[in-house]
C-alpha cells in the first residue's frame, strides 16, 4: 500500500517550482492533494488526476498572506476531501528577490517577504490546526532554508523570514503535540528548480558556491527532497516533532 493512502494534504505554493514536485510526490504515495498557489494549479491537478484518479487532487488559486483566502482554502479542502491530515507550508517569496544590503532595502519589500514567508505559514496553521486537533492527528511540514544555519549577506529579508519559520516550527510542535500533531521543518539547500533558475543573478552567485560547500559535490534538484518530505508526512516519523531536517548534500554539517 502507498505510504500516504487515505491521507489528505494541502500544499501551498504547490503549482510550480519545488512545490509542484511536492504535490506530485504526495499524490504518487496515495494522498489526496489540494494544490494551493498564487499561480493557477488546475493543469497540474488535471495531470495528477489523469495518473492517480479524479479524486486524487484539486486546486485553488489564493494568496497565502491573506487570512480570508487561507480560510477559504481550508473550507474548500474540507468540502472537497472531508479532512486535512497534512499541511505543507511551502509558499514563499524567493526567486524574484533582489540581493540588497540592509541599508538599501525598502521597508515595503521587507514587509512583503515577511507577509508571505512567515505570516502565510502562521495563517495556514491557525486555520488548519482545529481540523487536525479534532482528529487527534496531523503532519505539518514547514519549508525552511539552509541559509538560516550560516546567514548570507545582502539577503537578510529572505534568510530572516526562514529563520522565523524554524522558530515557528519549534513553538507549534510544543503547542500542538498534545493533540498528536507533528510539526517539523524541511530545510533544502540551494536547489535548481524551474522557478529558481529564472533568477540568473541567484544562479551566478549561488550555484558554484553551494556545490563547493557540500560533502556531496553535485547540484541539488527538487527530486532530492522528496524522500524526506514523504518521511515527514508518513507514519515513519510519528515520534519526530520540532525538528529541522536539512537536505543539502552536507552543506550544513550540524
Amino acid at each position: 500500500m502507498a505510504r500516504l493512502e487515505g491521507r489528505t494534504a494541502i500544499v501551498t505554493g504547490g503549482a510550480v517550482g519545488i512545490g509542484r514536485h511536492y504535490s506530485e510526490a504526495l499524490a504518487a504515495e496515495g494522498a489526496q492533494v489540494m494544490i494551493a498557489d498564487i499561480k493557477d494549479g488546475s493543469s497540474l491537478a488535471a495531470e495528477i488526476a489523469a495518473r492517480h484518479g479524479r479524486n486524487s487532487t484539486d486546486s485553488m488559486t489564493f494568496d497565502v498572506s491573506d487570512e480570508a483566502q487561507c480560510k477559504a482554502l481550508v473550507a474548500k479542502t474540507i468540502e472537497r476531501f472531508g479532512k486535512i491530515d497534512i499541511l505543507i507550508n511551502n509558499a514563499a517569496l524567493y526567486a524574484p528577490l533582489p540581493t540588497l544590503k540592509v541599508t538599501e532595502m525598502d521597508v515595503d519589500l521587507w514587509d512583503k517577504v515577511m507577509a508571505i514567508n512567515i505570516r502565510g505559514p502562521f495563517l495556514m496553521v491557525k486555520h488548519v490546526a482545529p481540523h487536525m486537533i479534532a482528529k487527534k492527528y496531523g503532519k505539518i511540514v514547514n519549508i525552511g532554508s539552509g541559509t538560516v544555519a550560516r546567514g548570507i549577506p545582502d539577503f537578510s529579508h529572505y534568510v530572516t523570514s526562514k529563520g522565523a519559520v524554524t522558530a515557528f516550527t519549534r513553538c507549534m510542535s510544543r503547542e500542538l503535540g498534545a493533540h498528536g500533531i507533528c510539526v517539523n521543518t524541511l530545510a533544502p539547500g540551494y536547489t535548481l528548480s524551474d522557478t529558481g533558475l529564472t533568477n540568473t543573478v541567484h544562479v551566478e552567485q549561488s550555484k558554484a558556491a553551494a556545490v563547493a560547500r557540500r560533502a556531496l559535490k553535485r547540484d541539488q534538484f527538487p527530486e532530492d527532497l522528496l524522500g524526506s518530505l514523504i518521511f515527514l508526512c508518513s507514519s515513519d516519523s510519528d515520534f519526530m516533532t520540532g525538528q529541522l531536517l536539512a537536505v543539502d548534500g552536507g552543506s550544513n554539517n550540524t
